[in-house]
């Protein structure tokens, strides 16, 4: 988003995990700490923060996660880095502070098409085309690959924050990033998407009773709009905090990822679903 964002104030509950990778303490149950967010335009020293959130998405899958986080950084005027909000006296009084503040989300989108011969991206086809052959029958499969293969305008939608952020912050989030879209492909239609890719994050149950929880609960309305998807568990790539360190008696959940492949025309439909959803 062009700029700083109103501040949006959501719950942050205390004790949770910061991340899949990071290790969850113990939490008791109502304790809620009231923290103000906003969103600003991805800048260099975002680079570790951007970082650390794709790592939690692709954990240890063979993608340059540095070179990805420098192409979400130079993307002018698209997407948005959620921070912590400070007062005006803070930001006036020491802007070095300002700029360190720790990332706590980022939604964007990579354009795929414009950046095709970048090694990042050739390691993200192959990653998808070698996944779906795995884990997505063969019509599936076949039809990743025609996409991948012969769509010219495609992204990759970028969704991911500490687990302790409600829901609620994915509203002005995808809001401002379908703005920036509609605003910058009138520029660059390569920014026009026929299709997006989205990489969700999800749990289900060992053994399979129970509901599959999507970790970012709006993009379950992604996922009931994609055209095409397939899904693999991860526990092999996550840590304990995250496999499985459940109290007695709790139903073990799986980590798993989902991978979308959603028509570019519905986008702006689905961030009007994920704004009623989270409000």
């Amino acid at each position: 988003m062009a700029g700083p964002a109103k501040k949006k104030a959501v719950e942050k509950k205390d004790g949770v995990s910061s991340g899949d990778e990071s290790e969850t303490e113990s939490y008791h149950g109502g304790e809620v700490i009231q923290a103000d967010f906003e969103g600003r335009n991805p800048e260099a020293h975002d680079f570790h923060g951007i970082k650390q959130l794709l790592q939690q998405l692709f954990l240890k899958a063979h993608v340059n996660l540095s070179q990805m986080s420098d192409m979400l950084i130079a993307q002018t005027g698209v997407g948005s880095v959620l921070k912590q909000s400070m007062s005006d006296e803070d930001e006036e009084g020491d802007d070095d502070m300002t700029d360190s503040l720790d990332v706590f989300g980022i939604t964007s989108v990579v354009n795929l098409g414009a950046h095709k011969t970048t090694p990042c991206i050739k390691q993200l086809f192959d990653l998808v085309k070698e996944l779906s052959e795995e884990h997505a029958g063969p019509t599936v499969h076949s039809e990743i690959v025609n996409i991948l293969t012969n769509t010219k305008s495609l992204g990759l939608l970028i969704n991911e924050r500490f687990v302790n952020i409600p829901p609620k912050i994915s509203d002005p989030l995808f809001t401002s990033l379908m703005s920036e879209l509609d605003r910058i492909k009138k520029k660059d239609t390569t920014y026009d998407f026929d299709y997006f890719i989205m990489i969700c994050k999800m749990h289900k149950p060992k053994g399979g009773k129970g509901e599959t929880e999507f970790v970012n609960a709006e993009e379950e309305v992604f996922d009931k709009e994609a055209k095409v998807s397939f899904e693999f568990d991860v526990q092999n790539e996550s840590d304990t905090s995250v496999a499985g360190k459940w109290k007695e008696g709790d139903v073990e959940m799986i980590p798993y990822r989902k991978v979308l492949f959603i028509n570019g025309n519905k986008f702006n439909n689905i961030v009007q679903q994920v704004k009623v959803l989270v409000n």
